[in-house]
């Protein structure tokens, strides 16, 4: 059902992440152009992740065809998945990054869900996006949500909520060219504020070295609770990242929240560079799932990894985090907040 409203004036607003989920969504990885010969490798590291999720919430998973949806219930009993858990939609996909092109799942005062349906060009027309882009309708007739269809291109990576009326973003990603030409940052403010509940927009300014998105704020910065963000550190001077995540860090020190009271920030290491046929790699610890269960953490098998898993575990008392080899799949330029995007209870 297409509908045409405003939804904050309705009283809805996106929920934060560590909200309980009803499920999360994913797009079946298919496209071999993303890893040429490990498709293999981006599997075993899918099906890791999958099973994690499933422990705790349902997976909906967005599958190319019948065949693809037989290989998902094979891997299923492989990864000793329970099939109870999975739901399967032929929804074809251009690639996997259902973050990106999946839809924003709102919430209402009276419980009720909407979906905000916007434009997804590929993080400006870099790749193929056609089929992607008609994910967040068919996903609103297969659950019979409400759709409510715009006409600018937004990213879920690109948004970072505190579920308490504040989202983050970068410059670099929404104020760029390739996504709403013309569009300055009243405008994208308006939109977020309108669309998504929120009451204040803080800007970031870039993002990490090998970001092939412009900048996603879920590679720099995530909330941790309705005050507390945790930010990624370059600890090398002489790394590229070192100014950027500085900078970030200066804006958000001086930020405040709509009652007053100041962030705080939590520094968490970045992995040392990692490369594929030298070119650096978007990664990141930040970019990290969090399930109603669970938190899942891309890891790189160095020295770093423990750190980082302990400092998340600090930020999530009540929840277990679990480190997941993310080295192949990094190849494809994300990582596991990248291919999931959660449905509310």
């Amino acid at each position: 059902m297409r509908i045409n409203l405003i939804p904050k004036k309705e009283g809805f607003v996106f929920p934060a992440e560590w909200e309980k989920h009803r499920a999360t969504w994913v797009s079946l990885p298919l496209n071999d152009e993303s890893w040429p010969g490990r498709m293999k490798a981006v599997y075993h590291t899918f099906f890791q992740f999958i099973r994690v999720i499933s422990l705790s919430e349902s997976v909906a998973i967005n599958v190319h065809d019948d065949r693809m949806s037989s290989f998902v219930m094979e891997n299923a009993e492989k990864y000793h998945i329970d099939a109870s858990r999975l739901e399967l939609y032929l929804h074809p996909t251009n690639d996997c990054w259902t973050r990106d092109h999946g839809p924003a799942f709102l919430k209402g005062r009276d419980g009720k869900k909407l979906i905000v349906n916007w434009e997804f060009n590929a993080w400006g027309e870099k790749y193929a996006f056609e089929l992607d882009n008609l994910i967040p309708a068919k996903i609103g007739d297969a659950l019979k949500l409400p759709v409510l269809n715009t006409n600018i291109v937004m990213e879920g990576g690109a948004l970072e909520f505190n579920g308490a009326g504040t989202v983050m973003t970068t410059r670099s990603c929404l104020l760029n060219d390739n996504r709403n030409p013309g569009l300055q940052a009243s405008g994208i403010e308006t939109y977020l504020m309108n669309y998504y509940g929120v009451e204040q927009v803080l800007w970031l300014e870039n993002g990490i070295i090998g970001d092939d998105t412009d900048g996603h704020i879920d590679n720099l910065a995530r909330f941790v609770s309705r005050d507390t963000v945790l930010m990624a550190l370059e600890q090398n001077r002489w790394d590229p990242n070192y100014i950027t995540l500085k900078t970030n860090r200066n804006l958000v020190s001086g930020y405040r929240l709509p009652d007053g009271k100041q962030l705080n920030i939590i520094d968490l290491p970045m992995p040392p560079p990692v490369y594929l046929n030298q070119h650096r790699l978007p990664a990141s610890y930040v970019n990290f799932y969090i399930t109603n269960a669970h938190v899942v953490v891309p890891v790189f098998q160095v020295k770093t990894d423990e750190e980082a898993l302990e400092i998340i575990q600090y930020c999530f008392p009540d929840r277990k985090i679990i480190g997941i080899d993310a080295n192949v799949l990094i190849h494809g330029l994300g990582g596991f907040h990248c291919l999931c995007q959660q449905e509310p209870v």
